[in-house]
Formats: structure tokens, C-alpha cells, sequence
């Protein structure tokens, strides 16, 4: 299949098995590692590597079209992303902006992100500042299934940052279990 009918709105999700290869009837990933991979790099690898050993099965990735802090994703800019993938990694596209979204298309889920992506989610600037809004989002992705696997990441003032909150929704990896300094920003400077 080509990638046409999702971008024509056909089809919420598809997912690429192989190079030029995508499926729409491919069974939902247990662990999936949403970004914007612009570019993949070992730091995105090397989290899903680590993931897929505390989980106990693998980590696939997926790339969303749309982004709430960023344009929209054209179908030249998913060509260029994919090449970056191994052949072998199942990559999932979905237009799915927000993890609300996401754990609706991937029930029972644990999505592994970075400690900036986690704190991001829970910013009241993407509930227009209300924290009903916010609860309301958090008790959705509880009731899809969904959990998240946060990586540690350097913050802004070179500071490497863990999660220390462990609920029912949210686990952190520790340092020692994965720390790569690395990012896609700097990379494209």
C-alpha cells in the first residue's frame, strides 16, 4: 500500500513493515515510542532498546503527522523521516497530535518518551490553562490502558533530569538505565 490513502484521511493509522511497504491491518503495538525523529538518533534507538528490555517485548515507533507545537508533517517530509528507520522497524504514522489521541489508536499501550515529553503533557498550556481539561485527558489515557516510560534528558541549564513520580500512570527510567546527551535541535544546528 502506499501512503496516499492516509494522507487522504482513509485510514487513522498505517504502519510501515518495510521499506515502501505499509499496512493498515497490522496488530497494535504493546510499546510505542511517538516523535518527530527529525532526525532519528541513538538517543531514540538507544531509549527504545532499554524500553523494550524493562517492558519485556519490543518498541515500535511512531511519527504523527500533526503536532500541537509544530507544522503539520507533508507527505515529502514523511518520505525523507522513514528513510532514517532500519528496514526492519515498524514505524506507525498517525495524525494523532495529542497522547489522547494516540492511546485511542493504541489501547493498552505504554508509550516511551523523553522527560521533557512527559513534562510537556502535563503543561496547563495545552489545556487552555484549565486543569479539568488536563485531569479529563489523563483519566482518558488511564481508561484506554496507556501508560508512559519517561527516559531521563539534560533540561536547559545542563542539568540531567529523571522522573521521580512513579503512579499508575507515569514510570521513570533511572540514570544508570539509560542517559544519552543527545538531541534532534542540536543536530539539525
Amino acid at each position: 500500500m502506499e501512503l496516499h490513502p492516509f494522507f487522504a484521511g482513509e485510514l487513522p493509522t498505517v504502519c510501515r513493515v518495510s521499506p515502501g511497504r505499509y499496512l493498515s491491518n497490522v496488530p497494535r503495538p504493546k510499546a510505542l515510542m511517538p516523535g518527530s525523529f527529525n532526525p532519528l538518533h541513538d538517543g531514540h534507538t538507544q531509549l527504545a532498546r532499554v524500553a523494550a528490555v524493562r517492558l519485556g517485548h519490543p518498541v515500535d515507533f511512531e511519527l504523527s503527522t500533526q503536532n500541537v507545537d509544530k507544522p503539520n508533517l507533508t507527505l515529502g517530509d514523511v518520505e525523507q523521516r522513514v528513510t532514517h528507520f532500519p528496514d526492519a522497524t515498524p514505524l506507525w504514522l498517525t495524525r494523532a497530535a495529542t497522547f489522547e489521541q494516540k492511546a485511542k489508536l493504541f489501547l493498552n499501550c505504554t508509550f516511551v518518551v523523553g522527560y521533557d515529553t512527559a513534562v510537556r503533557m502535563l503543561d496547563l498550556k495545552y489545556y487552555a490553562g484549565e486543569s479539568e481539561l488536563r485531569e479529563r485527558a489523563l483519566r482518558v489515557l488511564i481508561e484506554c490502558g496507556c501508560r508512559f516510560l519517561v527516559g531521563g534528558r539534560v533540561d536547559n541549564c545542563g542539568a540531567f533530569q529523571v522522573w521521580e513520580v512513579q503512579d499508575a500512570l507515569f514510570e521513570g527510567l533511572t540514570e544508570a538505565e539509560f542517559r544519552l546527551d543527545i538531541s534532534s535541535t542540536k543536530l539539525r544546528l
